[in-house]
């Protein structure tokens, strides 16, 4: 068997070894959106560290859990903190959870992160329904000897983030008198944070936003046919767009500030999404 098909399966039986619960969504939670998952119905949490083989988030902010149970009666998975490919983790390990997550039988993964805005005409704290990616500049998820048990060689990225999903997410926000953009996320190694000059590339490419995390996600869960969806928090304008230095303290508290928002969001995209 192959070694992260192994690892995957280990980390499975563990998982069922202390529930049974089989999700419906798989949520990912960015930087400020940690105590979302303690404000729904909670039916059991499960410790990474309780996890055989489950790689384990270091920063901070991130509990570094799952939590299963309801919103609005959906059964869902919730990854309270998640794991970078800069905290030296190999790629494979950097993805396992959203894998993870689809084996324990979610349809849906939905992302969430907090990112620098590249769009000269974004503002810090608005939110951004990711409609494509660029990941060129990570190492891709699928490389090495292919996970037949989980999807082709070769798979369809013409619709990573499902229409259909983008579509519900932009209902929910005009319902709930939400402001939301759409945009493309750009995922870079991190942990520093971009130069102005790599910013200007990122805008020349044609990214809205950029970040350390998601996009690789993204293209593990397309692979085995997840259906995908995501929203960025622009947390800061990107260096070089403002004066201002880039620190992790700004973007913790305007993610605090705009989370109350991003969880109602979030619920009524979930709730929409329920069946689909």
């Amino acid at each position: 068997m192959n070694e992260v098909y192994e690892k995957l399966q280990g980390c499975l039986k563990s998982i069922r070894e202390k529930t049974d619960f089989v999700p419906e969504i798989a949520l990912v939670l960015g930087s400020g959106l940690g105590e979302y998952a303690e404000e729904i119905e909670v039916v059991s949490t499960i410790d990474y560290k309780d996890i055989e083989g489950f790689p384990v988030s270091t920063v901070p902010g991130h509990k570094g859990r799952f939590i299963f149970g309801y919103v609005n009666k959906v059964p869902v998975v919730i990854m309270q903190g998640r794991v970078h490919y800069y905290e030296g983790y190999p790629m494979a390990d950097v993805v396992l959870p959203a894998r993870l997550m689809g084996l324990m039988g979610a349809k849906i993964l939905f992302l969430t992160n907090a990112s620098g805005g590249v769009n000269e005409g974004y503002s810090a704290g608005d939110f951004m329904v990711i409609k494509d990616h660029i990941s060129t500049f990570v190492p891709s998820p699928l490389l090495g000897e292919n996970l037949d048990e989980l999807g082709p060689r070769f798979p369809d990225m013409s619709d990573i983030y499902r229409r259909e999903l983008r579509a519900l997410i932009k209902e929910a926000a005009k319902q709930e008198d939400i402001p939301v953009r759409e945009g493309v996320y750009m995922q870079l190694t991190g942990p520093a944070y971009e130069s102005p000059t790599e910013v200007r590339m990122c805008r020349t490419l044609g990214a809205d936003a950029v970040g350390m995390s998601t996009a690789c996600e993204a293209i593990a869960a397309n692979h085995m046919g997840l259906k995908v969806c995501g929203i960025s928090c622009i947390t800061n304008m990107a260096c070089g767009i403002t004066d201002e230095p880039l620190s992790h303290t700004e973007v913790q508290e305007t993610a605090d500030r705009v989370a109350p928002l991003f969880k109602q969001l979030i619920t009524a995209s979930i709730t929409k999404m329920a069946g689909k």
